[in-house]
């Protein structure tokens, strides 16, 4: 019979989509082999492993947005947040990973901005994941030797006199900026505030924006 090119149509009428099924990588076949190991032998169960996973999915720049918001109105908390970061977002409900996280505070002198030279540590549980641009070759090296020109093609133009000063991310440290609070925004409730914070402030390659 002559090949009828309805064929490659599903019941609605669409073509179907390719299969994108590709074989296992062998850190894919790794994980799964390790959680069914923890799941046999009782260490955890997928209703937990599931939890988790969900709990990590929520994560986002929200977030962050709030951990800062809070530091702009409350004096006391700002302090405890420089002085130990993981403790400091304990207070906020959120919960730090493994790693100690470092808060590295905007001013009139200096301007923060941080990079993982070696691969894309970035505080996850308070932003989420990285963006793709963050783990770029390009982004990591150029950030350390040029940081100026790295955030002007940002659209982030800075005063010549204001320090510029970069901080790499470890495997064992993370680091979230806290940017100036925008003149014009006094009296504004946390909630407003914690609006104008985006991820990219938090990394340090823009600054909030009150417009």
């Amino acid at each position: 019979m002559p090949h009828d090119h309805h064929d490659h149509l599903s019941p609605s009428g669409h073509p179907y989509r390719p299969d994108n099924d590709e074989a296992l990588s062998y850190w894919q076949t790794m994980e799964i082999a390790v959680r069914e190991l923890l799941v046999e032998n009782g260490i955890t169960t997928l209703a937990e492993i599931n939890e988790q996973i969900e709990a990590m999915d929520r994560r986002s720049p929200a977030d962050g947005a709030k951990v800062v918001a809070r530091a702009w109105v409350d004096p006391a908390f700002k302090a405890r947040l420089l002085a130990d970061g993981s403790a400091a977002m304990k207070e906020l409900g959120f919960e730090p990973d493994f790693m100690k996280l470092v808060v590295v505070e905007n001013t009139d002198e200096v301007h923060n901005v941080v990079v993982c030279t070696l691969c894309s540590c970035y505080p996850r549980n308070l932003l989420g994941l990285p963006p793709d641009w963050y783990k770029t070759r390009a982004y990591r090296s150029r950030t350390v030797k040029e940081p100026r020109t790295v955030l002007s093609e940002f659209g982030l133009e800075l005063a010549h006199d204001l320090r510029v000063q970069v901080h790499d991310s470890t495997a064992d440290m993370r680091y979230l900026v806290l940017p100036r609070r925008p003149d014009g925004t006094e009296g504004w409730p946390e909630e407003k505030l914690a609006q104008i914070v985006t991820r990219d402030c938090m990394i340090g390659v823009a600054v909030p924006n009150p417009a």
